[in-house]
């Protein structure tokens, strides 16, 4: 059984919310999940999320911006502010944090109410820290 664990995290890299899909779901899926809750001025995302109608026009008609680099296979390329991309490393960072925990990298939990009630676990340990 895999999973896949969503994150939204703040401009510092502290974790805001998490959310679990099964692991062969597609991430979007944690897209329609957090972005109606998003309170951030823009999304900082890999190019997974380079979804016209499921990401780009929600964040457009909240008056958020996107920072996403464009799929390849795009005919008509958008830009996207690079130097502010550059700080999606924070999302990384908290995912390697997290994995410092065992049973979160692992998975030792059989449930998935009870691997989440562990991943909030360990981000409010990381928030402390």
């Amino acid at each position: 059984m895999t999973t896949k664990i969503h994150a939204m995290v703040d401009a510092l890299g502290n974790p805001l919310d998490f959310f679990l899909t099964p692991g062969q779901a597609h991430d979007l899926a944690g897209a329609d999940e957090f972005l109606p809750q998003m309170a951030a001025d823009a999304l900082l995302a890999d190019k997974a999320f380079d979804a016209e109608e499921r990401v780009m026009e929600r964040l457009r008609v909240a008056g958020k911006t996107a920072v996403i680099p464009p799929k390849s296979t795009r005919k008509n390329p958008r830009t996207y502010d690079k130097d502010l991309y550059k700080e999606r490393h924070l999302i990384e960072n908290f995912f390697c944090k997290l994995k410092q925990f065992r049973a979160i990298a692992t998975r030792y939990d059989k449930t998935a109410i009870n691997f989440l009630a562990a991943v909030y676990l360990a981000g409010a340990t990381i928030w402390l820290n």
